[in-house]
């Protein structure tokens, strides 16, 4: 039986660990969703959503267990956000979730993540923690995005829930972005 060394060895090869390489199947699910929706395939789209996020929890484990890399820690939520930038916009390209939403949470994220960009080039330190709010906020869009491509994928209809979860999503996105600017304007970045 091998020992947890060998174990690791056999899941990496330099950079390529089996982390990393599962990490790169989540980033590749966002074209293949966005070809789906385009395509009419909603359905199918659903399966490789949820799919993306089962590998997440995967990719995480694997990570745990036999050891990461600084490739993974970028990796993963660059795949995270690819998959649900990807999903918001083209869901409000094909009318299935309202424009409003999609700019409010592509915006959020492009306002993160250029301001620690900027703060980085400026010389400030920026530590990269999620928020509790940030986390709620991550689990609603997903949420909706599942719910948003099985209803749609499959003819089914709820609209309370559907208007429901876009609420949440929207007033979510606005706390968390809000938080995140406060926190940097109230005083100098440690």
């Amino acid at each position: 039986m091998p020992d947890g060394s060998q174990v690791s060895r056999t899941l990496s090869y330099g950079l390529f660990t089996l982390p990393n390489m599962v990490t790169f199947g989540r980033i590749c699910a966002a074209p293949l969703s966005f070809w789906m929706i385009l395509d009419h395939r909603p359905d199918l789209a659903f399966f490789v959503f949820l799919g993306a996020g089962l590998s997440d929890a995967v990719d995480g484990w694997l990570a745990r267990r036999y050891g990461g890399n600084a490739l993974g820690a970028i990796l993963d939520p660059v795949a995270d956000k690819a998959l649900l930038v990807t999903m918001y916009t083209t869901l409000a390209a094909v009318n299935v979730l309202p424009d409003w939403l999609a700019i409010l949470v592509v915006f959020r994220d492009v306002l993160i993540v250029g301001g620690v960009i900027l703060l980085a080039v400026l010389g400030h330190k920026v530590p990269i923690r999620p928020l509790l709010i940030s986390k709620i906020n991550t689990t609603a869009q997903i949420i909706l995005v599942a719910w948003a491509l099985l209803f749609t994928g499959f003819g089914l209809t709820v609209p309370y829930v559907l208007a429901l979860l876009i609420w949440t999503v929207a007033l979510t996105t606005l706390a968390s972005g809000s938080i995140y600017v406060w926190m940097v304007a109230r005083g100098p970045v440690p």
